[in-house]
């Protein structure tokens, strides 16, 4: 193949090489006339959209509705979608990165569409409604209105609007504005270039800077793709290309032109500008190549790396021509070793020996030559030549003894995946570096809104990408545009999809919900497996009893927990109730929280409701214990009682119940008599507090009101008495024939209480006591003589002798007992 005839079309600007490619003839039919419409382009090699500029006369077309709409084109002139406008002039047409259709209208209204059709909406707010939007720029993310009273106001975010106001610019005229994408700026904020009578302004959220570039009157501001120059075209004819904050010049481009251009855009890193029928590229120079097209109009759309060239009859691609490609077809040197190996190719086709002579003059760059030609099949259109370029870099590897072909295959890969997206019937005609920004998932997203569901899949594929994101898409659609019933569209969706992995049947039936189709969405929520996934949608179905169902069978109780709140939001208490009662997981999960949160409204209404009369009553006697007001504590008894009132199993909580709450009436009388405080005792510590205080008669009615056995009223008395260290009223009760509770007590807790004295009254009155058990119970009151007698009397030898010891034989207490002992052991 001659190298020259890939040269044909290009053009030389200064140092620079241009090449204009025709990707697509016969674009548009007959019957509609681009010179009448506003064109906006979708990036990477997107839709575009036509709208009827409302400045020019419209020709009738045969079949076309009156009605004004925005007609969806692909680049091959392929009709996309028509949406229906009926809110007025439109002053905004854009378009996002993810291809979503930015339309703004004159009153402030956005509406967001995607290829479906679907679309979100918001207002710009901030006087957009009363002042009106004049014009409108736009980013991949997000846009600038302005208004009519200069107002600019900003969105950063499609997806989440929040407009806001940038900094106030001054008043008058606005000839020309441009913005600067969020990417591009130190600020990570938009800005915006507003040109008012003859300087320009530069405004971000806060500031408001005058750069004072002395161009004169601008009719056009261009910002470049990737934020580094920008072209101020006066209304003189001539184009200042500067830094992209305007305080370098780069150079200035004479056009001899007093007719204001249509277009002033760039080429990626070059500007260009545009009339209806020429276009020029525009050098550091000065220089400049200009295309001129016979009786055509030309609407230029810029891209990453180029721009687009759109009319009637073709779309074109004018591009810098990569190096790859220059070094590939000989444009900068004759002998760069890529050029080389492509003829070398050429002649091993011919079966020439010159084709080892070419690759032995360039083996010491045989490397570099193999790169440079796969790169430049990357950046090439022509299949051919792409064939071309892959053949010698085929062969120059073959002829090297290590290479590492990655990149080749990777490439080959890459080739396969652009050409058939370039194709007239797909018509999106990217070029490489569009394709590595966008990036293989959403250029897959675009085939998807175009319905290209086969390709997708193969390029998927092709690409080892998941592809379950594509099935889960042509469901959607089939049940949103299907003309089955809903059985047949469920059956085909189940029996396509059931043996493919990763589909969320979900996402298939919120698709058939929004289209109306209940009844099919939750036949299709039936086959998804993750009950995470179907709550949500049942919820917004009104199916909450199905939903709580599924939220049950998944086991997942914080899944449970979110049905109950909404369904707790969402009815009456009787009939929430009546829903979870049939399900004792719910129920219980309910209950459960409800303890953990200390929900005892909702416990007392769940306990009713099921009519467990014991557990409402225990939530009563909780609260009851948590008061500070007897009379409230009181309350809160009396309300448990009566719901234990009618059930026998519950008698003796019941009595309980009731004997608690006449402790605490009792209680609250002797606080108020007394002045002491009694409230919060038990029933034995009331009576021991009454005998401290002397109140004996007051303890007295206490043990009879509440049957004290009498053992334990001795005890009551005998524990109080001994804290108020009321010896003298014990040695009353000491005279007394018997106790219930036996003396041992009396002497136990006498002794610990520190009076010895007493407690050893106590040893004589206790019976069955055990052997020598008295002698140390004197002893332990301090009496040794006492212990030692009760060891004479009981023979205990031993005692008696180990009694003597510790007194000291020549002690009187030593002596005294020793005369007790010698009666009966005898002098030892």
């Amino acid at each position: 193949m001659d190298t020259l005839h890939a040269k044909a079309e290009w053009e030389r600007v200064g140092e620079r090489w241009f090449r204009k490619i025709q990707q697509y003839t016969s674009v548009f039919d007959e019957s509609l006339d681009l010179d009448n419409y506003i064109v906006a382009g979708a990036p990477y090699g997107g839709a575009i959209a036509l709208w009827p500029d409302e400045s020019k006369l419209q020709a009738h077309r045969p079949g076309k509705s009156s009605n004004p709409s925005i007609d969806i084109y692909s680049l091959a002139g392929q009709k996309l979608r028509s949406i229906v406008w009926d809110k007025g002039a439109i002053k905004g047409l854009g378009w996002s990165d993810l291809e979503t259709l930015i339309v703004v209208a004159a009153d402030g209204h956005v509406r967001c569409y995607d290829l479906q059709g679907d679309f979100s909406h918001f207002s710009l707010g901030h006087g957009a409604d009363n002042y009106g939007v004049e014009s409108c720029r736009f980013h991949h993310t997000g846009m600038v209105a302005l208004l009519g009273n200069n107002t600019l106001v900003t969105v950063s975010s499609y997806t989440e609007p929040r407009p806001k106001p940038l900094a106030t610019p001054p008043s008058g005229e606005v000839s020309a504005w441009a913005i600067i994408p969020p990417a591009y700026t130190l600020s990570r904020s938009v800005e915006v270039l507003l040109s008012i009578e003859s300087t320009v302004y530069v405004l971000d959220a806060a500031d408001c800077e005058d750069r004072l570039p002395e161009f004169g009157l601008l009719s056009h501001i261009s910002v470049s793709p990737d934020g580094r120059f920008v072209t101020l075209y006066s209304k003189d004819g001539k184009a200042h290309v500067t830094s992209g904050d305007l305080q370098d010049l780069e150079f200035v481009h004479e056009s001899n032109s007093t007719t204001p251009p249509q277009y002033v855009e760039w080429c990626g890193s070059d500007a260009i500008i545009a009339w209806e029928d020429e276009v020029h590229i525009i050098g550091r120079g000065g220089e400049s190549a200009s295309y001129i097209y016979d009786s055509t109009r030309v609407h230029v759309v810029s891209e990453w790396d180029g721009a687009r060239l759109i009319s009637n009859d073709f779309c074109e691609f004018l591009e810098r021509v990569p190096d790859a490609i220059i070094q590939s077809f000989g444009a900068a040197t004759e002998s760069s070793p890529a050029s080389i190996l492509l003829d070398a190719v050429g002649q091993l086709e011919l079966e020439s020996p010159k084709a080892d002579n070419y690759i032995q003059l360039i083996r010491p760059n045989l490397t570099e030559a193999v790169d440079t030609c796969v790169n430049a099949a990357g950046r090439e259109f022509d299949t051919q030549w792409q064939k071309q370029l892959l053949k010698a870099a085929s062969f120059g590897k073959s002829v090297l003894d290590i290479y590492n072909s990655d990149d080749f295959v990777e490439l080959c890969t890459t080739l396969r995946v652009l050409n058939a997206v370039r194709f007239y019937k797909i018509g999106i005609p990217i070029s490489f570096e569009q394709y590595q920004q966008l990036t293989p998932e959403r250029l897959i997203s675009r085939l998807l809104t175009r319905h290209e569901y086969q390709l997708a899949l193969k390029i998927a594929s092709h690409l080892k990408l998941p592809s379950d994101s594509i099935y889960t898409h042509w469901a959607s659609t089939k049940v949103r545009i299907g003309t089955e019933d809903d059985d047949g569209v469920c059956r085909l969706v189940v029996e396509r999809l059931s043996c493919k992995s990763g589909i969320s049947f979900e996402e298939i039936a919120r698709a058939a919900h929004h289209e109306g189709r209940s009844r099919l969405a939750t036949e299709l929520l039936n086959h998804e497996p993750r009950g995470g996934k179907q709550v949500p949608l049942l919820l917004d179905m009104q199916e909450d009893e199905l939903a709580l169902d599924k939220a049950v069978e998944s086991g997942d109780t914080d899944l449970m927990l979110f049905v109950l709140q909404h369904l707790k939001r969402k009815t009456a208490p009787s009939q929430f109730f009546r829903i979870i009662n049939s399900r004792p997981a719910a129920s219980a999960l309910v209950e459960s929280s409800a303890v953990l949160k200390g929900d005892n409204a909702m416990l007392k209404d769940l306990y009713y409701q099921d009519d467990r009369r014991v557990d409402g009553a225990n939530v009563f006697i909780q609260e009851s214990l948590r008061q500070s007001a007897v009379r409230t504590t009181v309350d809160k008894l009396a309300l448990a009682g009566k719901l234990l009132s009618d059930t026998k199993e519950a008698a003796v909580e019941s009595h309980a119940i009731k004997e608690a709450t006449a402790l605490l009436r009792m209680q609250e009388a002797l606080d108020r008599d007394l002045k002491e405080k009694f409230y919060g005792l038990s029933v034995n510590e009331t009576m021991a507090k009454l005998i401290q205080l002397g109140y004996n008669g007051r303890a007295r009615k206490i043990q009879s009101e509440f049957k004290i056995p009498e053992k334990v009223a001795w005890w009551i008395r005998l524990k109080a008495l001994v804290a108020k260290r009321e010896w003298n009223e014990i040695e009353d009760i000491a005279k007394a024939r018997r106790s219930p509770i036996g003396w041992k007590p009396f002497y136990k807790l006498i002794l610990q209480a520190g009076n010895p004295r007493l407690a050893s009254q106590f040893v004589l009155k206790c019976t069955g006591l055990e052997q020598g058990e008295a002698v140390e119970m004197y002893e332990a009151c301090g009496m040794r003589v006492k212990a030692a007698e009760e060891a004479v009397r009981i023979k205990d030898a031993e005692s008696w002798h180990r009694l003597l010891e510790l007194a000291g034989r020549g002690t009187q207490e030593g002596r005294e007992i020793e005369r007790l002992g010698n009666s009966v052991f005898g002098n030892r």
